[in-house]
């Protein structure tokens, strides 16, 4: 990530032109330094700005999994995956399902 680019994001969001990208970046700035809470809330801020954002609930889910919250993880998966097929996203659906299946197969 370049410099300065997490310092620009907190500003947007201070400013009030927040935005899902805005905050699937922050979010994933945050869940590479093992901030998962602080992740799951900008993936969560993210999907509430825009329910129909394959990506956020792909990352979502890797947050509730890297947790230790794997229920959650294969709900978020499968709503994900569900969404983006709807959508059209039929990669990020392949995705999901397959991250979906592996976690209901380990038991959760």
């Amino acid at each position: 990530m370049p410099p300065g680019i997490r310092q620009a994001l907190e500003k947007q969001v201070t400013a009030g032109k927040d935005n899902a990208l805005c905050r699937l970046t922050l979010g994933r700035i945050v869940f590479a330094e093992d901030r998962h809470d602080d992740a799951i809330a900008h993936f969560t801020r993210a999907l509430a700005l825009d329910p129909d954002y394959s990506a956020a609930y792909a990352a979502l889910g890797k947050a509730y999994q890297r947790k230790g919250e794997t229920a959650r993880a294969i709900e978020t998966f499968g709503k994900g995956a569900d969404i983006a097929a709807r959508n059209g996203d039929l990669q990020a659906a392949h995705q999901m399902r397959v991250l979906h299946r592996k976690f209901c197969r380990a038991g959760a």
